[in-house]
């Protein structure tokens, strides 16, 4: 199998290309706020993560068939991931959260401290990333978006 023809390969990374540009207008929809930075980011509806592992299984269920030990390895492979999204990245959000209102408590206290305002920004401690993980309801819809993207893309392959 080459590379352009490698089914599966092709079916995660257009999994991947389309969940994280679709954030972008979801966000627009529900929020009104243009993030075109949203494509680049983690975190978010739908999770990217999910649509490229269930895009990967299903498309190596449809070449392999659902009987074959890769398929079996996708599968295995993609529960973990999902897992992952929706558990301890999600969880190390929240703490994120919690430690960021640390810092911004914290720096309130020592914004009167000699010399803290004439700082530069660079130096002044940066936030950690607070959108790390998924919601249970983004990493189902991010599993859905792979499972169609890689049915929807199949009859462009050949196996």
């Amino acid at each position: 199998m080459t590379l352009f023809s490698n089914f599966p390969l092709w079916a995660a990374l257009c999994a991947i290309i389309f969940a994280q540009v679709i954030k972008i207008p979801i966000k627009l929809i529900f929020t009104k706020e243009f993030q075109p930075g949203l494509a680049f980011s983690t975190g978010g509806m739908p999770s990217s993560h999910s649509a490229a592992v269930t895009a990967l299984t299903t498309a190596i269920g449809i070449t392999e068939g659902v009987s074959s030990s890769v398929f079996a390895l996708a599968c295995i492979f993609s529960v973990i991931t999902m897992f992952d999204a929706s558990g301890v990245r999600r969880q190390a959000g929240e703490q994120a959260v919690v430690i960021n209102q640390l810092i911004r408590d914290f720096q309130l206290i020592t914004t009167s401290a000699k010399d803290w305002n004439k700082k530069g920004e660079s130096e002044k401690m940066q936030e950690l990333k607070e959108l790390l993980g998924h919601q249970p309801i983004e990493v189902f819809f991010g599993a859905l978006t792979g499972i169609i993207l890689a049915y929807s893309i199949a009859p462009l392959f050949t196996y």
